[in-house]
């Protein structure tokens, strides 16, 4: 027969039931953490990924080290243009033989635009950000900086680009092109460029841009009649990784492969970038073990 203070005591030990997850500690049943998601190891020389809700770092590798950073540069590009006051993206811009002189000196990606085409503000940013023009690039530099020659207005856009980087708290970031193109000092980091993100997918039209795969857009021909110019977009992580909204691929001899990218799952964003990894295939391949990592870890 159990009385007492001993049958007290035996009741609260058969009340107290072990399930998974569960701990006696000091006295109290507590429930353990869930368990850490395991810090994954990429191919990239840097790597930052962040929540895109509040700015708080979730991974890093050598974040602030200064790198090339290839076409992940026509970000700003686009971001320069989009914050324009009074923003006509309907506007038609006229193609320019200089654009394609430019693209067969430097042996650039291309959007194909044709010259004596004229082609909208809105077309050049799909082919600034879908198959990375570089003569997209040029166009929308020629377009929106201001002086009397080319040379002064894509100078007075690149600084533009560089103002717009120091206002944004990119403090480790430089432009010299309008494209990626380097001139010998155009460099970023993975913490630099995932802030540029962030804030560029604040803008409703470089989110519809960046998250569409493919497009075909008409436009109008220099003897006034149409054609139609098919861009697919160089990132595949937008077909490999679901939740993914964008953001930009880079390559080049100096850069080797970049990307970056944001997602969205349950509501929840995450953004981040990786430079300098050794293939097109190991940068997604590190995309999507950071989205994973980051994901597990809001």
């Amino acid at each position: 027969m159990i009385t007492g203070i001993q049958g007290v005591r035996v009741r609260r030990a058969a009340a107290v039931v072990m399930t998974s997850g569960a701990l006696v500690v000091g006295g109290a049943l507590n429930t353990a953490p869930a368990h850490a998601a395991t810090k994954p190891t990429i191919n990239a020389k840097g790597g930052f990924i962040m929540n895109n809700a509040n700015g708080k770092s979730l991974y890093t590798k050598y974040a602030d080290t200064k790198r090339a950073t290839g076409s992940t540069t026509k970000m700003m590009t686009a971001k320069v243009v989009l914050s324009q006051k009074n923003l006509n993206l309907d506007a038609k811009v006229t193609v320019q033989k200089a654009y394609s002189d430019y693209i067969v000196s430097k042996g650039a990606s291309s959007a194909r635009l044709i010259v004596g085409d004229k082609v909208t503000v809105r077309q050049l940013l799909y082919g600034l950000m879908l198959p990375s023009g570089c003569d997209a690039a040029y166009a929308l530099a020629d377009k929106f900086g201001t002086g009397s020659t080319r040379a002064a207005r894509v100078k007075s856009f690149i600084a533009k680009m560089n103002s717009t980087a120091k206002s944004l708290g990119m403090t480790n970031t430089k432009f010299d092109s309008f494209d990626g193109i380097s001139n010998g000092s155009n460099y970023s980091t993975p913490r630099d460029l995932t802030k540029l993100a962030s804030n560029a997918l604040k803008s409703s039209t470089f989110r519809s841009i960046v998250k569409t795969k493919s497009t075909k857009q008409k436009v109008t021909t220099k003897s006034g009649g149409y054609r139609y110019m098919n861009w697919s977009n160089t990132n595949s992580l937008l077909s490999e990784y679901s939740g993914t909204i964008g953001v930009k691929t880079g390559s080049g001899s100096q850069a080797k492969y970049c990307l970056v990218f944001a997602a969205t799952r349950n509501g929840k964003t995450v953004v981040g970038a990786v430079l300098t990894a050794s293939s097109a295939a190991n940068r997604t391949s590190d995309a999507k073990k950071l989205l994973n990592y980051g994901f597990a870890s809001l």
